[in-house]
């Protein structure tokens, strides 16, 4: 088990397989850690990719008692783990909430970020602003806080049987639902800044190529979010699944990894 130690004391864990100094380093979603993952890494490592891994602030083996868990903190955290690992090239790969965090750490990384990945991805927006009408509004932010802290447990059971829009079996529901409830109670905090959350610059202006999974029935990201960036970054492309929910890589895996992989591909040629 490896952990990266913050300056605050606290400890981020991550996972490293593979060598080299080039890798895909995967972030996962709000609430969730490395282990929603499981689906896609054995393929990665087998094709002979260095695949890294971490948890968020708060989520799964990382420490649940940091003062910030911020995105732009997780970011801080991505980068730290880049230089770490004397990583000279990467592809960040955000699911979700880990989308908006992958946006603020290759903004930071500069040129050593050769690719990014938005799987449902919630940036640049979450919630609808006056230009751009796409996604919730600051009361469904507020409503879905309340919710969680009034009632957890109930809460995040529910979120785990909805993540997916293509039937599932129960024990792929149950299994999100237990890595849900090991996050930190405080981690909500995370969550709430996507309510002010706006990279529209930052995303349209970072020079590496970017790929963006849409799931047209994606109930916690609106598919339109997903798709603006292939309309607004200048060598974007969007690969959208039909029927699917929130989760292309547990839902259409074999397809997820084709694509993802050809991106790889892809960037390795130049």
């Amino acid at each position: 088990m490896s952990y990266l130690s913050t300056a605050s004391g606290q400890r981020v864990y991550y996972e490293d397989y593979g060598s080299g100094d080039s890798a895909i380093l995967l972030i996962h979603g709000w609430g969730m850690s490395v282990r929603t993952w499981d689906h896609v890494v054995p393929a990665l490592h087998a094709a002979g990719h260095r695949v890294v891994l971490m948890d968020h602030r708060g989520c799964g083996e990382s420490d649940k008692d940091f003062a910030d868990m911020g995105i732009a903190a997780i970011a801080g955290d991505v980068v730290a783990i880049v230089e770490e690992l004397g990583l000279k090239r990467v592809v960040l790969n955000g699911w979700s909430l880990g989308g908006a965090v992958a946006v603020e750490a290759a903004t930071r990384l500069g040129d050593t970020c050769v690719g990014l990945v938005l799987t449902g991805g919630a940036t640049p927006i979450y919630t609808q602003k006056p230009d751009l009408p796409y996604g919730g509004t600051d009361e469904d932010m507020s409503g879905t806080l309340a919710a969680l802290n009034a009632d957890r447990v109930n809460f995040l059971h529910g979120l785990s049987k909805v993540v997916c829009a293509k039937e599932v079996p129960e024990n792929v529901e149950d299994w999100l639902r237990d890595i849900f409830l090991q996050a930190s109670p405080l981690a909500g905090a995370t969550l709430g800044e996507l309510a002010d959350l706006d990279q529209r610059e930052q995303l349209s202006s970072l020079p590496a190529p970017v790929l963006s999974f849409v799931g047209s029935e994606d109930g916690f990201v609106a598919p339109p979010i997903c798709r603006w960036v292939g309309d607004n970054h200048p060598n974007a492309r969007v690969v959208e699944f039909e029927g699917v929910g929130h989760a292309p890589f547990i839902e259409e895996t074999e397809r997820y990894l084709e694509e993802l992989q050809q991106f790889l591909s892809d960037i390795a040629e130049n």
